[in-house]
């Protein structure tokens, strides 16, 4: 990008312009009132920001007017959601307040507004309080009452992500993480779709770079195959419609760039052999009791035309997505010997698909009750996220992984012996199900009936169940539970119910010590009990007042510890009395070389010898890109920067991000691993060790292989000095023969 250039007259004249393609596109759905209070509301986000430029040197009134004109043009919101977004950052960086707002364009605006006003005077007096975790929860509270708050908000997102480029790296990181983090799974369960694409790709772009313009360059290679076999895929299907009397129009898109990169690491496959890159859609317009006559007649078109695989069939007209999106899918081969994806639809069907819930607020906002079914849909939703909202856990960030759970859009539908149907998440179980009819029922559930069949608590459901729940009054719920539960409700209710149990056993536990302390003649105060506790070393205040309760930690136990003189003892007393040495398994070793250079991280230049780990949830090498994060000890770790863990941080903890990159020329070997898959042959194992340790010279830490009905898979841990070796030796590995696979252990990315 090049160096903007100030020209106020251009300027001038480039808002205005802006404005007037604005007022193009919202016309139609506004009357001359709510015309003006958009002129209102231009007027005034024009002189509030007045002098003001983004970081790209353009006028900053620029975005807000980019904003409203997605919401119009990309959501098809109405004239309350154009206002808002032209004002969405005067209340947060002007001197105008809520009151102003609420005097000039009343009650709604001002409270949508508010929703869209970040927390800046948030007093953080612990250092896991993330801000960013704390204002997305009032994104939510203020989403609960009018959605389109978060509408609003992703509208923002979406431009502020168009123009990223402008930002320095550090930010890009931050602000693309949490994009992926937090706004693509929204724009997702909202129905967004095409937004929800374009935001995940930018995402992309900044946290994974390598993989982005890999897979970009290889779609720009095949564009020329696209243009000539999408017209020829088209062109019989065409005849038959025309000849059926079916009048549809015929788009073609290229799957998304993050869409492919997610089916490959998913599905462990090269790009070559993403099936579904190239679809097709079909829409009609037709009244809405024709619909799904027509959506089938066009499909027994395609499947007398062309080979199609029934396995990828997708039936969403009967059966539609949380977010009302109807369609139905049918997978055919082309002449040339390509899968192609045909989605089939009505007028109708295509907005919402392609507008989402956001199309279904457009008819509320412009006075219609709208689709029975979406409002339910809706407002089904919404009374999750209140729960969650209504949940005595005030930690911004439990709230938030809660919500991101709500999010998913995947669902099952289960039905109780009498028949009644509940909608629950793919990968729900027996225990969740239970909670989800009640919370006593969950609390006390020791299993249940699935088809007839007794099984326990933690079984997955699948599509169609029947589900009886088998409770016990002996039955409470148990720590282990939340290694499986899933739903945000399932979870909340067992850690209430803990809490519960902690603030009792907590209450207990004071009573008991305070008795030894006076016993032993030890003042009871807040910093012998710290004290005491650091001594005993526990993992956890639970498990401290649990071991005073059981009285584990007996009354001659407490004396003998607070009888240590100096912080010197105490270290060497909790060395003595430590019962565990927790162990690590092997990838998840590094090689101790590491710790004899700790130097290996340039952190900036004003960084000296900084203590530092690397991540074992990705285990970056010498060659990968990495951003570090400052912890509470003040070591920083660091991940890859496509490493899910690390865009959670990033997306949580903004201001802990460290600028990491590696030191150049420095010889260290740090443990990497690679996975190993191929056909099992004589000598295929000595030609493996000879371009490890001869071509390579590489020293290998283990070698585990197994075989089974003539196919072998094998992990590989070995000493790297960088990337580029690494890479090195993974192609060298795939050129031998009857070699299938060769893939680098990283993160997990199923």
């Amino acid at each position: 990008m090049g160096e903007y250039i100030p020209d106020e007259q251009l300027e001038n004249r480039t808002v205005v312009r802006k404005y007037r393609e604005l007022l193009q596109v919202v016309w139609p759905r506004t009357d001359a009132e709510e015309r003006k209070q958009i002129r209102k509301a231009f007027k005034l986000a024009t002189d509030a920001h007045y002098g003001v430029r983004r970081k790209s040197g353009e006028p900053y009134i620029y975005h807000p007017i980019a904003v409203a004109m997605i919401c119009c043009s990309e959501m098809n919101l109405g004239a309350t959601s154009v206002i808002c977004a032209l004002l969405h950052d005067v209340v947060e960086d002007t001197d105008y307040t809520l009151e102003n707002m609420r005097d000039l364009f009343g009650e709604t605006v001002a409270t949508i507004i508010d929703g869209l006003t970040k927390i800046e005077d948030l007093v953080v007096d612990n250092q896991n309080i993330s801000l960013q975790a704390e204002n997305f929860k009032k994104i939510f509270l203020s989403m609960s009452k009018d959605v389109r708050v978060i509408l609003i908000k992703l509208a923002d997102r979406l431009h502020n992500m168009r123009t990223l480029d402008a930002m320095p790296p550090e930010k890009q990181l931050k602000i693309a993480s949490e994009t992926s983090y937090f706004y693509v799974p929204f724009a997702h369960r909202l129905g967004l779709y095409a937004i929800k694409s374009e935001l995940e790709d930018y995402a992309m772009r900044y946290t994974n770079p390598t993989e982005y313009f890999s897979i970009a360059e290889k779609l720009k290679d095949s564009e020329q195959e696209r243009a000539t076999m999408i017209p020829e895929f088209i062109a019989p299907i065409q005849k038959a419609l025309d000849r059926a009397g079916i009048q549809a129009e015929i788009t073609s898109r290229t799957k998304s760039i993050s869409s492919i990169y997610n089916k490959m690491l998913r599905k462990q496959i090269n790009f070559e052999d993403v099936y579904d890159i190239f679809a097709v859609r079909f829409v009609f317009d037709s009244p809405q009791y024709e619909e799904f006559d027509i959506c089938w007649r066009i499909y027994h078109i395609i499947c007398n035309l062309y080979q199609t695989n029934p396995m990828r069939d997708r039936n969403f007209l009967t059966h539609p997505k949380p977010n009302g999106y109807q369609s139905l899918h049918v997978t055919a081969m082309s002449k040339q010997g390509r899968w192609v994806e045909v989605q089939i639809r009505s007028k109708r069907m295509d907005e919402i698909a392609e507008k989402g819930l956001a199309a279904h607020y457009r008819y509320k906002e412009d006075g219609d009750t709208g689709d029975a079914e979406l409002n339910q849909h809706l407002e089904d939703w919404l009374l999750k996220t209140r729960e969650i909202l209504d949940s005595k856990d005030a930690d911004a960030l439990d709230f938030l992984s809660e919500v991101r759970l709500n999010l998913g859009l995947k669902e099952i539908f289960v039905f109780t012996p009498k028949g009644d149907m509940k909608a629950m998440p793919l990968g729900a179980t027996v225990l969740d199900f239970a909670y989800a009819l009640h919370t006593n029922l969950g609390d006390h559930c020791i299993g249940a009936k699935v088809n007839y069949n007794i099984t326990p608590v933690n079984k997955p459901l699948n599509n169609g169940d029947q589900v009886e729940i088998i409770t016990s009054k002996k039955q409470f719920p148990k720590a282990e539970w939340l290694d499986f539960v899933i739903t945000p409700k399932a979870r909340r209710s067992i850690k209430n119910f803990f809490r519960n149990e902690q603030q009792e056993l907590v209450s207990s536990g004071k009573l008991l010590l305070k008795q030894y302390f006076d016993e032993l003649k030890i003042d009871f105060t807040e910093e012998n009990v710290q004290k005491l506790m650091e001594a005993s070393h526990e993992k956890s205040p639970e498990d401290f007042w649990n071991s005073v309760v059981s009285k584990k930690l007996t009354k001659n136990k407490i004396a003998r510890l607070m009888s240590v003189k100096n912080a010197k003892e105490l270290v060497e007393f909790q060395q003595k009395v430590s019962e565990e040495i927790e162990s690590k398994p092997i990838n998840q070793l590094i090689d101790e070389q590491m710790h004899v250079t700790p130097n290996a991280f340039l952190l900036d230049d004003d960084y000296e010898q900084i203590k530092y780990v690397l991540a074992d949830c990705c285990n970056p090498i010498p060659g990968d890109t990495v951003v570090g994060f400052q912890v509470a000890d003040d070591r920083i770790v660091v991940h890859q920067t496509s490493c899910p863990n690390a865009i959670a941080q990033m997306s949580r903890f903004g201001n802990r991000i460290i600028k990491t990159k590696w030191r150049k020329g420095q010889n260290i070997a740090f443990l990497s691993g690679i996975k190993l898959k191929g056909f099992d042959r004589k000598g295929i194992i000595k030609e493996m060790m000879d371009v490890i340790t001869s071509q390579m010279d590489l020293n290998i830490r283990s070698l585990n292989i197994e075989t089974k009905n003539n196919v072998f898979t094998g992990t590989l841990m070995l000493y790297i000095q960088s990337v580029k070796t690494l890479n090195n030796l993974i192609e060298q590995l795939r050129h031998i023969d009857q070699m299938e696979s060769v893939e680098r252990i990283g993160y997990d990315v199923s």
